[in-house]
């Protein structure tokens, strides 16, 4: 029997970091394109040494138990951990690994794509030419016309390293201020001349609004029917983070109602979210399957900060990036 510690992963991730994991362990992949049901990842876990997830994989204490008194660290592939169960970890003397910091980049250019591609229509435009519907179209005058980042005023939830990075992004398109909301000032703010603002005075006043706060309890459901109310009728909202920030249905409502005039998301509920979901219907509603950090150079610096989390973990070390301890 092998003495090499072993971990169990619910997917795999990118070679770099998996051959640098498989180099000094003996390491098990769920083998199904699937994702791994509670219920078989909870069968899997037994006697493992670490556990590499993702953030849609929960673990909980059924988890932790049915892993046993082997294991010391449990690293997911990702910045969240909102399905870790991080306090039942720690009670077990159990490390948590995220990957923090690799991803801000990638994140903010799809932020920034989605908001182009929202403003301007691109899912109508490319709907009419592979519909065969675009001729003549063109010629008029307001054919598939939205608004413009030069002279508008964009609106950021959430100023930390995601929320700075898309600010840095759009600086070069001309926009005219930036306003942010987050729970305190933020001192880098000055860096893209950032104003700190209410939520409410954001919304009303922000032709772009974008979502790039973490998601805990206090923010479940802040995008809904009210906070829609307060924006433009013109305005374009992206959401790159998490998708229980936003009331879908309200979300919906507003889209066909004319309250705002776009939506951009990579990030829904649930995740993916279903074809038949009424959202998905929408041309003035793109939705993405969470792919913020799908840029081979962030997904393989993720692998190889997960696979050193879980090395780490293994040796008793403190990890490169662990979810600390509760005071």
């Amino acid at each position: 029997m092998s003495a090499r510690p072993r971990v169990f992963a619910t997917r795999n991730i990118p070679s770099p970091g998996m051959d640098l994991l498989k180099s000094e362990c003996d390491v098990t992949i769920w083998p199904h394109g699937r994702i791994i049901s509670h219920e078989e990842l909870t069968e899997n876990v037994a006697g493992v040494d670490g556990i590499l997830c993702h953030y849609i994989n929960t673990i909980d204490e059924q988890v932790l138990d049915a892993a046993g008194p082997n294991l010391k660290v449990v690293a997911t592939f990702a910045v969240g951990y909102d399905l870790i169960d991080v306090e039942a970890c720690h009670k077990r003397n159990v490390q948590v690994g995220h990957t923090p910091n690799v991803l801000s980049d990638s994140v903010a250019e799809l932020a920034v794509a989605l908001l182009l591609a929202s403003s301007r229509r691109l899912k109508e435009g490319m709907a009419d030419i592979t519909n065969g519907q675009a001729d003549g179209k063109w010629e008029s005058g307001l054919y598939l016309s939205g608004p413009e980042t030069k002279g508008s005023t964009v609106g950021i939830i959430g100023l930390g390293r995601i929320g700075l990075a898309v600010a840095k992004r759009l600086k070069g398109f001309d926009v005219a201020r930036f306003l942010y909301y987050d729970i305190a000032e933020v001192p880098l703010a000055v860096e893209v001349s950032a104003e700190f603002a209410s939520f409410e005075r954001l919304l009303s006043e922000s032709d772009f609004v974008l979502a790039c706060c973490s998601s805990n309890s206090d923010n479940y459901g802040l995008f809904d029917k009210e906070a829609f109310k307060k924006m433009k009728n013109s305005a374009v909202f992206v959401n790159v983070t998490r998708g229980i920030l936003v009331n879908q249905d309200d979300l919906y409502e507003a889209l066909t109602t004319g309250q705002i005039f776009a939506a951009g998301l990579d990030a829904t509920t649930p995740e993916p979210i279903s074809k038949n979901h009424p959202l998905v219907k929408l041309d003035n509603c793109i939705i993405l399957p969470h792919i913020g950090s799908s840029t081979t150079t962030t997904r393989n610096n993720m692998s190889i900060l997960t696979a050193k989390n879980i090395l780490a973990g293994l040796k008793g070390e403190a990890l490169i990036q662990c979810v600390k301890k509760k005071a």
